[in-house]
């Protein structure tokens, strides 16, 4: 297989800063559709580190990739079977610390996927504590006896649709999981568990990694007393959690999640990311009622999580200018100490370009917002492409979820797709075999072979806009004062050591009058943006904008 090796960065380094985080881009690494290195179809680690040049020459800070770990695939990973190896399609431990060898030499740091709410099933310590109720592992997950009438001790639900409840006739009680039934929710009240956990996490961060996503990091604690959910009403259901055909957005979640007795774990997993030089930590919150405050609540104090990020912009709401300034307002009332890191895309919602149906240059514009608002973002991979949400046939559908709430929700095989890396042959240069999904028509269009030829393409423009913001710290770590804010145009000014940057977009299809801030500024000519300049002014064409430095900053 021919692989692209770009030249390695010459900045390229990994330093000791503790707050590199502050501020970073981080690239997430769906790795079964990443790059395929031997031909099964499936990407795997060794397919990760062939293409890892790509990554670098993006100009992002890190990467994070999902699970890895030894697993029976039922959610494609996020049922862990062994929390210390790595899968066989995926290789060995040994190409995974190669892997991190060859992200640090590019000058990239590696955050991994931990999934510690669940196992799957077939974790040993799953196998042992169903076995009986008084083995040394039977309060390791969470049981509990039917109700007289043999229905599920309560009305917590799945958010894959369905009771939370699974009868086990081997115990005769239920097992609590919140996603598939073969996925059982660890008992976190236990502190066995907690310790079985850290010291999961102790492993990976001996083998050298950076940091650590968080999956569904509110999801860890239950409630003790199995208290029954109530019911919200319909004009509070917000879909962001979970797809709006899914009865699980008919509760309010206080109780099968986001119980306080999480700060206290969330407190030693942090006293042992301490322990480590220059560490990290994202937690993705699903909280549709409560998001804000669990930030606030998880990232406060400096003892618990970095950061986290919830579903504001991961939903399929038109990201108006009005509704990005509200986000930030309200992030900036409630969450105060904390810091966020954005999102528009990942591997469990469509792709914001079709699910917001943007065009090329609206999706630019809306990129160049990401990496300029107060924060961390997560770049998606194949966002940098300008890929679209592609269609997966029923017959070929793989995500059980989608499965399950076929066809008015389709489930998440349309972000998951292989990433298009050449045109010249039948699977755009993922693999030389039949891909575990489809390889989108549309897609190989795209195709980094490509758009490395075109220096006006979506990939250029991604270089450039990264570029332009590692070379501006005000946009990294800068403080954040809002300007103007209305449905069209956002604005707002970047601060960091005395240098202040005015930022505007321009969110739609028509040309806007922008007012600069009182004093003196210059447009910044460094950013990949049109800017029309008049006697009155700065005019922004559609889908443009414009950073403009105060008088006697340096370009």
């Amino acid at each position: 297989m021919n692989f692209l090796d770009p030249m390695i960065r010459p900045d390229a380094k990994i330093d000791g800063d503790a707050d590199w985080w502050r501020g970073a881009v981080i690239y997430q690494i769906y790795p079964r559709s990443f790059q395929d290195s031997n031909g099964d179809g499936i990407g795997d680690l060794a397919g990760i580190i062939h293409r890892l040049p790509h990554v670098a020459e993006l100009g992002v800070d890190a990467i994070w990739i999902s699970p890895f770990f030894k697993s029976p695939m039922l959610d494609f990973g996020y049922d862990v079977s062994n929390y210390r190896d790595v899968d066989p399609m995926f290789g060995t431990l040994g190409d995974f610390d190669a892997l991190i060898d060859r992200a640090h030499a590019l000058g990239l740091r590696v955050l991994i996927d931990l999934v510690l709410s669940h196992t799957s099933e077939e974790h040993p310590w799953f196998k042992e504590s169903r076995c009986s109720r008084d083995n040394p592992r039977a309060d390791w997950y969470i049981w509990a006896d039917a109700k007289p009438d043999g229905t599920p001790p309560n009305n917590w639900l799945s958010v894959f649709g369905g009771s939370a409840w699974e009868w086990d006739g081997e115990r005769m009680q239920y097992y609590m999981h919140n996603f598939l039934a073969e996925q059982p929710d660890l008992n976190f009240h236990n502190m066995d568990v907690q310790n079985a956990l850290l010291d999961v996490a102790r492993f990976w961060l001996n083998r050298g990694v950076d940091g650590f996503r968080l999956d569904t990091v509110n999801f860890y604690v239950h409630d003790k007393e199995l208290r029954d959910n109530p019911p919200l009403k319909p004009e509070d259901r917000n879909a962001n959690t979970a797809p709006a055909v899914n009865p699980y957005n008919f509760q309010d979640h206080r109780y099968d999640k986001t119980r306080p007795e999480n700060l206290e774990f969330l407190k030693r997993f942090r006293a042992l990311m301490n322990e480590y030089d220059a560490i990290t930590s994202v937690g993705e919150v699903g909280e549709s009622q409560r998001g804000m405050q669990v930030q606030a609540d998880y990232t406060s104090g400096g003892d618990k999580l970095h950061m986290c990020y919830d579903f504001e912009f991961l939903s399929g709401e038109a990201p108006t200018g009005t509704r990005i300034g509200k986000v930030l307002e309200r992030f900036n009332e409630i969450v105060r100490e904390g810091w966020a890191c954005w999102a528009y895309s990942n591997h469990d919602v469509p792709r914001h370009t079709s699910r917001w149906n943007l065009t090329e240059e609206g999706a630019r514009v809306y990129a160049a917002l990401l990496m300029s608002i107060k924060g961390s973002v997560c770049l998606y991979q194949g966002e940098e492409l300008g890929l679209t949400e592609a269609y997966v046939a029923f017959e070929e559908l793989q995500d059980p979820y989608g499965k399950r709430f076929w066809p008015k929700y389709k489930g998440r095989d349309g972000c998951r797709t292989p990433i298009p890396w050449t045109r010249d042959n039948q699977n755009a240069g993922f693999s030389d075999a039949k891909p575990w999904l489809p390889v989108a028509m549309e897609h190989a269009q795209r195709a980094v072979s490509i758009q490395e030829q075109d220096e006006t393409s979506t990939l250029a423009f991604y270089r450039r806009m990264l570029a332009f913001r590692s070379a501006h710290p005000a946009l990294i770590k800068g403080e954040m004062e809002m300007v103007a804010v209305s449905d069209e145009v956002i604005s707002f000014i970047r601060q960091d050591e005395g240098t202040r940057m005015f930022c505007a977009f321009n969110l739609s299809d028509g040309s806007h009058p922008i007012d600069l801030p009182e004093g003196s500024w210059r447009a910044d000519k460094g950013a990949p943006f049109n800017v029309v300049e008049t006697d009155q002014g700065i005019a922004l064409p559609p889908f443009q904008a414009c950073y403009a430095l105060e008088a006697g900053e340096q370009t």
